[in-house]
């Protein structure tokens, strides 16, 4: 008996320690980093928060559920947008995309159809051709579609993604930036939804720190 409670006691052991640090005190340099140079908000009285991802990113794909979930029970007092990252040429016609159905208010009904043509059905939405004929498949107009897309405004805008890309000094995508100066992708070797739980552990420091 006395050899099973030892069993019993050492099994117990094990699983505290595994989950000791589920819900640990966020580290800076493990969890986050801080920027030297905090860029300015849209809102200073409101918590931001952005996501930088890539559509052909599998795991922005695979973080893009969970993202949505999380969206349905945002803080109040948190805006949150999304911005396209451009590390390579082939990722500005994704750019482009974004801030096309942006522009035609179709970000709810396009935004994740994307992520399945290219990860589900695997259709190469970077070759234009490809795409526009995608999108009019889509009941879009595939012209109106076309025009923002190769518009003055859209390259200003992709313009603008690489400024903020430098700015925050970005290395990968999925990417959260909170507030302007916290930039994090989650515990390393983390889940999504350990990625959503530090996102959440970062909002509730910056609220404390705007409180008075």
């Amino acid at each position: 008996m006395n050899r099973l409670m030892m069993l019993l006691n050492v099994f117990l052991g094990i699983i505290l320690l595994s989950t000791a640090g589920v819900h640990a005190e966020l580290v800076e340099g493990r969890d986050y980093k801080v920027l030297q140079n905090p860029q300015p908000t849209q809102n200073s009285e409101r918590i931001e928060v952005i996501e930088f991802f890539w559509y052909g990113c599998p795991h922005c794909n695979n973080l893009h559920p969970h993202v949505k979930a999380w969206l349905k029970n945002k803080p109040d007092d948190v805006d949150f947008r999304y911005v396209p990252a451009i590390f390579r040429n082939n990722w500005i016609p994704g750019a482009k995309t974004f801030y096309t159905i942006e522009a035609m208010g179709e970000i709810d009904t396009l935004h994740d159809r994307v992520y399945d043509a290219i990860h589900r059905d695997k259709i190469n939405l970077s070759d234009e051709t490809v795409l526009f004929n995608w999108i009019a498949r889509q009941d879009v107009d595939k012209d109106k579609f076309i025009n923002h897309y190769q518009s003055f405004t859209t390259q200003n805008q992709v313009a603008r993604s690489n400024q903020m890309m430098q700015q925050y000094q970005l290395t990968g995508v999925p990417v959260f930036v909170v507030e302007g100066q916290y930039v994090t992708q989650g515990k390393k070797g983390g889940t999504p939804q350990d990625t959503m739980r530090v996102l959440d552990e970062i909002i509730t420091m910056v609220r404390k720190n705007k409180t008075p």
